[in-house]
């Protein structure tokens, strides 16, 4: 199993639910951020036991706070520095931790009512940033 430290762990778990916050947040709503939150959720329980216990780790992520746009910032540096931190600790997991980042966004914009175009773009953002 791959060390991190506290700092790379709160990192990658900071994408990982950030990435999910992003989407949910492109298109508001109650209903569907809870319906979206529990989709993202279920897609990143689907990852390997090495990146659930990153993901579990650490008690609540802690996500980026402010304006819509820092809060996408502060996102997108997260999944870069993630995509960074494991190409030099664990290149093994990178493809996998991209691909359960990807599915998670993709499963976290057909939750409620289809895809959105705000969802589309948020997603793109993404995977841009993970490189994928």
């Amino acid at each position: 199993m791959t060390e991190y430290t506290d700092g790379e762990r709160q990192t990658l778990r900071t994408a990982a639910f950030g990435a999910v916050f992003l989407v949910s947040h492109a298109d508001p709503g109650f209903f569907a951020s809870f319906k979206e939150s529990i989709a993202g959720a279920k897609a990143l329980a689907g990852a390997s036991p090495e990146l659930q216990s990153v993901f579990k780790s650490g008690g609540l992520p802690e996500i980026p706070k402010g304006s819509p746009a820092e809060l996408e910032s502060g996102v997108l540096t997260a999944l870069q520095q993630s995509t960074g931190i494991l190409q030099a600790k664990s290149p093994q997991d990178l493809t996998e931790f991209r691909s359960v980042i990807t599915a998670a966004c993709d499963q976290v914009a057909n939750a409620s009512g289809g895809v959105k175009d705000t969802e589309t773009a948020a997603i793109a953002k993404v995977k841009s940033a993970l490189g994928a």
